[in-house]
C-alpha cells in the first residue's frame, strides 16, 4: 500500500477519483431500488432540474448513485485527456460534480459546455488536457441546460425537441467557449479566500443568461420561472442508505492513510494549515490528503445528523446526499475540520439567533432553522469561506459563516435556479463585502503572533 507513495500526482488523483466513481456504482446495486435503477436513470436524465432537485425522489436510490458514479467516470476520463495534470483545483472540480449528480447534472446536460470549452481549446490550440478543469467547471450550469433542452420557452414539459436540442447545444457551446477568461480572473476578485472560485463566472453568466433568455426575451418575471425548489417527497428511508454508505467510504479513506504511513503528527501539520492558497497533496503527501478525506467527511456526516436531531426531522435527500461530496470537494484546496468548525458554528448561532429574533417580531415557525434543506445546502458552500477562519482566526469565521447564512436563500432569485455554484456565488459575495475590512482593520494570525513575540522581547 506504500507503493502509492511513490505514484505522481496526477496519476494518484487519477486513482482516487475512479475509487470514489466505482463506490458509488458498487453502492447503486446495494440500494432497495435496484430493480427500478435505469428506468430511473432516464428519468433523472430527461427532467428539468433546477435548484434543487431532489434526484432520490425523481429517479430513486439506485439511480442516483449510478448517476453519481457515471459521473464520476466521466470526469476521470476528462483528467485522463492529453496534456491533463490533476491537482487540487482538479480535485475539486471532480468531487463537486459527482456532488451535483444527485441534485442536478447528469450526463445529458453537461455535455453541451465541456464541448464549449473544448472549441475554445481548438481554437486556442490549447492541449485538450490542459483544459480539463475549465471543462469540469463548466458544468454547473447544467439546470440552465437541460430547461433549454426540454421545455423552453415555457415552464411545461416538452421533452426532447429539435429546437431545445439546438438551443441548449449553442448556449452551451457560448458558455463553455467564454468561461476560462472568466475562470483564469475570478481569483483575482476575492484574493484566495473563496474555494469555489469558478462560482463567481459560473453564477453571473446564469444570472445574464436568466435575464436575456427569460426577462427580456419573453418579458417573465422571477415568479414566473416556476418554484425554485423540486425536492419532491422521500419515496424510501434515506438514513440508513446515506449514512451507511458514507461511513464505509470514509472509514475507507482513514484505513488507506494509515496503511500508507500517516502518523498523527502528519495529519496534525495539514490542521495546522491556513488554507489559503495550498494543495495539500503536494504540500503534505497522498496519505494526510486521504486521512482529511475520512476524518473531514466523518466530520460533516456528524454535523448533518447532529443538525437533524436537533430539529426533529430526516435531513437526508438527494441535495443533502450531494452535499456532501461538494462539501468535501476542498479537501485538497484548504479545508479540513480545524478551519471549518469555525464556520458550522457561525451557521448555528446564526441559526438561533434570527430565529429568536423572528419569534419576538411575532412570527410563528422560522423556516431557515439549522436542519433545514436551503441552511444544510448553504453551509456547504460556506465551507469555502474556510481560508478567512485559517486565516484571521475563530471568531472571523464565524463572523464569515454568519453573513453566508444571512445571504444563501436569496441569491437564487439572481439566477433563477440555474446555477448549482449558488453557495459559491453567494460566498465570492461575501468576500467582496469581507476580505477589504479584514485586511483594513484586522491582523492575520501570523501578524498577531508576530507582535506578541515582538512585545515580549
Amino acid at each position: 500500500m506504500k507503493k502509492l507513495n511513490s505514484l505522481s500526482e496526477s496519476s494518484f488523483l487519477r486513482l482516487f477519483f475512479t475509487f470514489v466513481s466505482l463506490s458509488f456504482v458498487i453502492g447503486a446495486f446495494f440500494m432497495p431500488d435496484r430493480s427500478a435503477m435505469l428506468e430511473g436513470l432516464w428519468e433523472i436524465m430527461t427532467q428539468p432540474c433546477k435548484i434543487s432537485t431532489n434526484y432520490f425522489a425523481m429517479g430513486g436510490y439506485a439511480a442516483t448513485f449510478l448517476n453519481m458514479g457515471l459521473v464520476g467516470f466521466f470526469c476521470t476520463a476528462l483528467c485522463s485527456l492529453p496534456g491533463a495534470k490533476p491537482n487540487n483545483v482538479t480535485t475539486l472540480g471532480v468531487l463537486l460534480t459527482i456532488g451535483f449528480a444527485s441534485w442536478g447534472m447528469n450526463l445529458v446536460n453537461m455535455i453541451p459546455t465541456v464541448l464549449g470549452v473544448m472549441l475554445y481549446a481548438l481554437v486556442k490550440k490549447e492541449k485538450l488536457g490542459a483544459m480539463s478543469n475549465a471543462m469540469l467547471f463548466s458544468t454547473g450550469i447544467a439546470p440552465l441546460i437541460s430547461d433549454l433542452l426540454l421545455r423552453y420557452p415555457g415552464v411545461e414539459y416538452l421533452g426532447f425537441n429539435w429546437l431545445g436540442l439546438g438551443l441548449a447545444v449553442l448556449v452551451g457551446l457560448i458558455i463553455g467557449f467564454f468561461l476560462p477568461a472568466g475562470l483564469a480572473h475570478a481569483p483575482n476578485v476575492h484574493k484566495g479566500y473563496d474555494h469555489y472560485s469558478a462560482a463567481l463566472p459560473i453564477g453571473m453568466t446564469a444570472f445574464f443568461l436568466r435575464v436575456v433568455l427569460y426577462n427580456v426575451m419573453l418579458g417573465w418575471k422571477i415568479g414566473d420561472l416556476g418554484s425554485l425548489s423540486a425536492m419532491g417527497a422521500l419515496d424510501v428511508v434515506s438514513w440508513e442508505n446515506t449514512n451507511i454508505f458514507c461511513f464505509v467510504i470514509f472509514g475507507l479513506c482513514i484505513v488507506f492513510a494509515l496503511l500508507m504511513g500517516c502518523k498523527p503528527k502528519d495529519y496534525w501539520n495539514l490542521l495546522k494549515d491556513s488554507g489559503h492558497g495550498v494543495c495539500f497533496t503536494s504540500k503534505y503527501g497522498y496519505a494526510p490528503f486521504l486521512m482529511n478525506v475520512g476524518v473531514f467527511g466523518l466530520m460533516i456526516i456528524g454535523y448533518f445528523n447532529l443538525a437533524g436531531w436537533i430539529d426533529g426531522r430526516n435531513v437526508w435527500t438527494g441535495m443533502t446526499f450531494g452535499i456532501v461530496m461538494c462539501m468535501l470537494a476542498t479537501c485538497n484546496s484548504g479545508s479540513h475540520p480545524r478551519n471549518v468548525l469555525p464556520i458550522m458554528v457561525g451557521y448555528v448561532a446564526a441559526s438561533f439567533l434570527f430565529g429568536w429574533i423572528f419569534t419576538l417580531l411575532g412570527g410563528e415557525k422560522y423556516a431557515l432553522t439549522i436542519g433545514s434543506q436551503s441552511i444544510l445546502i448553504g453551509l456547504c458552500y460556506a465551507n469555502g469561506l474556510s481560508p478567512i477562519a485559517g486565516k484571521y482566526g475563530f471568531f472571523h469565521g464565524i463572523l464569515a459563516g454568519s453573513l453566508h447564512y444571512l445571504l444563501v436563500t436569496a441569491v437564487p432569485d439572481l439566477h433563477g435556479g440555474f446555477c448549482l455554484y449558488n453557495g459559491g456565488f453567494t460566498a465570492a459575495l461575501i468576500c467582496l463585502m469581507l476580505v477589504p475590512q479584514l485586511e483594513k482593520f484586522c491582523r492575520t494570525k501570523e501578524e498577531r503572533k508576530e507582535a506578541k513575540l515582538e512585545k515580549a522581547k
